[in-house]
């Protein structure tokens, strides 16, 4: 089942074609109780959604007793606003949803890889509380998640930046003042969520920088967070279950979930 996250038409389509129309492709648990979620958003440096980072970590949240949810957000040629706009979106649906679906609206994450990881933190950094009076009732609905889970994660674009992303999200003549605001170390508050975070530290691609930098802004506004620097392994390792050292890491991420109350639904 795959649902359009814009039904009546996407904002700032530039066609109408499957990659104009973003998604979100639910997996859900069965529980007595509401359950909580998360919304999965693969990597791919705003150029494409890298599939082992979907639906496969969609399916261990299930293990978990976590309903999830894959965002097909847009990427290139659309640049920001348009991929953030989507993951917002993504929250306000299912939380929209959640007495059809069975979840907790106080319990709803995001989880990101890479790029992914840079939507997820942009998510959690960049939030309104929803529109009373919209006329669309999925707008109404508030957008800040209430954990955060980032994957060797792009977070900065003036440090340690990833090029690829920057460029297909920003453009190549970004002003600098956007650069400022998507660099996601520098959006954190005492209100942003709860956080884990793991990299590897000799990722070739998006070096470690990212993860320390968005560690130390939490850290400075004392928002809970967990950090994992595992010693090597590629980057886009995605669940990393045949990945020495780094395997461990959906395991420590389970263990947090369910400090967070996320594992089991509530009683």
């Amino acid at each position: 089942m795959s649902i359009l996250l814009w039904p009546n038409g996407t904002p700032n389509a530039l066609g109408d074609e499957a990659e104009d129309k973003p998604t979100l492709v639910p997996y859900l648990v069965e529980a007595k109780n509401p359950a909580a979620a998360v919304i999965v958003c693969p990597g791919g440096g705003y150029a494409r959604r890298a599939a082992h980072e979907g639906e496969p970590v969609a399916l261990w949240l299930n293990s978990l007793g976590i309903s999830a949810f894959v965002v097909h957000y847009r990427v290139a040629p659309y640049k920001h606003p348009n991929p953030l706009m989507d993951a917002q979106r993504a929250i306000r649906t299912v939380r929209s949803r959640a007495m059809e679906w069975n979840i907790d609206t106080k319990r709803v994450g995001i989880l990101g890889f890479s790029a992914g990881g840079h939507l997820a933190s942009s998510a959690g950094t960049h939030y309104d509380n929803g529109q009373p009076d919209a006329e669309d009732p999925i707008e109404r609905e508030g957008c800040r998640p209430d954990l955060l889970v980032l994957c060797y994660p792009v977070i900065s674009f003036m440090s340690f930046a990833h090029s690829g992303s920057r460029l297909n999200l920003l453009g190549d003549s970004a002003d600098s003042a956007l650069v400022e605001h998507l660099s996601s170390e520098n959006q954190v508050t005492e209100q942003t969520p709860p956080t884990f975070l793991w990299h590897t530290a000799d990722d070739a691609s998006v070096p470690v920088g990212n993860s320390l930098l968005f560690a130390s802004s939490l850290s400075h506004n004392k928002v809970p967070y967990e950090l994992h620097v595992f010693e090597s392994g590629r980057h886009g390792l995605g669940l990393a279950k045949e990945q020495p050292g780094v395997q461990a890491w959906p395991e420590l991420c389970a263990d947090w979930l369910k400090r967070q109350g996320y594992s089991q639904p509530s009683e």
